[in-house]
C-alpha cells in the first residue's frame, strides 16, 4: 500500500525531526535514526562474531598495556551505559583497531610494530573509542539505508532480532570489512572527527596527544596504505597536517 505524498512527506520531516543530533566534543550534526539499545545490540552480537573467528593473543605485556589504556580512556569517555571490554587479538599481519558499539575494543598485534608506548596506543584507542561515542556506525547506516532503500531496511534493523544480515551491517558500519563504496567522502569526514575526538580522550586521560603523530609518522613509512581516493581513511600525510591542526586548536 503507497501512503499518500503529504502523509509521506509528513513521516520523513518527522524522521528528520527525530533523527538529528550532535556528535561529542566537536558538535557536528548528525543525522541518526537507529536506537542505542538495538544499536548496543548489534555491537555485542558483532563482537561475539569477531571473538570466534580470532584469536585472543597470550602476550601479557601487550594484553597489560591495551587494557591499561582503554580503561584510562573509558573512564573520561562519559559512556555509563557502554560495558568496556578490550581484547588483543594474535594476528601480526594486522595492523588493525576497532571499537563496537557499547564498548568492546579489538586491538591486532599487528599494530605494535608501530606502538612504542602507551601514548602512541593511546592515540588509536583513542581513535576507535572515538567512532564508538560519536555513533559513527549508526549513522553511516543510517544515512546509507534511507538513501537506497527509503528506510525499509533500517525497520528491519530496528526490530530484527540476532539477524546476521543486521550484524554484517553494523560490522561494516564500523569499519570491520569495509569495502570501497558511495560513502567515502562522508568516512573521512568521520575519520578526521574521530581523530580530534581521540587526541582531545587521550589528553584527557593523562597522555600525550602529540604522540598520534609520531604513531602515523612510522605507519606512514611503511608504504602499506592505498591513494587517498581508494580508502575511507584519509592519506597519511593529510592526517598528521590534520592532527596537528587539532591539537593547535585545541592547545594540546
Amino acid at each position: 500500500m503507497r501512503l499518500p505524498k503529504k502523509l509521506m512527506m509528513g513521516a520523513i520531516l518527522a524522521l528528520l525531526f527525530i533523527g538529528c543530533t550532535k556528535a561529542p566534543i566537536t558538535g557536528r550534526n548528525q543525522f541518526i535514526m537507529m536506537d542505542r539499545s538495538e544499536e548496543m545490540k548489534l555491537g555485542y552480537q558483532s563482537a561475539q562474531q569477531v571473538l570466534k573467528k580470532e584469536k585472543i593473543s597470550n602476550d601479557a605485556h601487550k594484553t597489560a598495556m591495551v587494557q591499561r589504556v582503554g580503561k584510562r580512556i573509558a573512564n573520561i569517555a562519559g559512556q555509563k551505559n557502554f560495558k568496556w571490554k578490550f581484547y588483543l587479538i594474535d594476528n601480526d599481519k594486522q595492523a588493525n583497531a576497532f571499537c563496537l558499539p557499547g564498548g568492546k575494543v579489538f586491538v591486532y598485534t599487528g599494530l605494535f610494530k608501530y606502538i612504542a608506548n602507551d601514548d602512541e596506543l593511546a592515540s588509536v584507542m583513542g581513535h576507535e573509542i572515538g567512532h564508538a561515542i560519536a555513533r559513527h556506525g549508526a549513522e553511516r547506516m543510517s544515512s546509507g539505508m534511507v538513501a537506497q532503500m527509503g528506510g525499509a531496511v533500517l525497520q528491519s534493523v530496528m526490530v530484527g532480532k540476532g539477524n546476521p544480515q543486521n550484524t554484517a551491517m553494523v560490522m561494516q558500519a564500523f569499519g570491520v570489512g569495509t569495502k570501497l563504496g558511495v560513502m567515502l567522502p562522508h568516512s573521512r569526514e568521520q575519520e578526521n572527527e574521530a581523530d580530534e575526538i581521540g587526541v582531545v580522550l587521550a589528553s584527557k586521560a593523562g597522555y600525550n596527544a602529540k604522540a598520534a603523530l609520531t604513531f602515523w609518522q612510522k605507519f606512514a613509512k611503511s608504504g602499506k596504505t592505498p591513494p587517498e581516493y581508494l580508502s575511507t581513511h584519509p592519506a597519511p600525510a593529510n592526517r598528521i597536517n590534520n592532527i596537528r591542526r587539532i591539537i593547535k586548536k585545541r592547545g594540546l
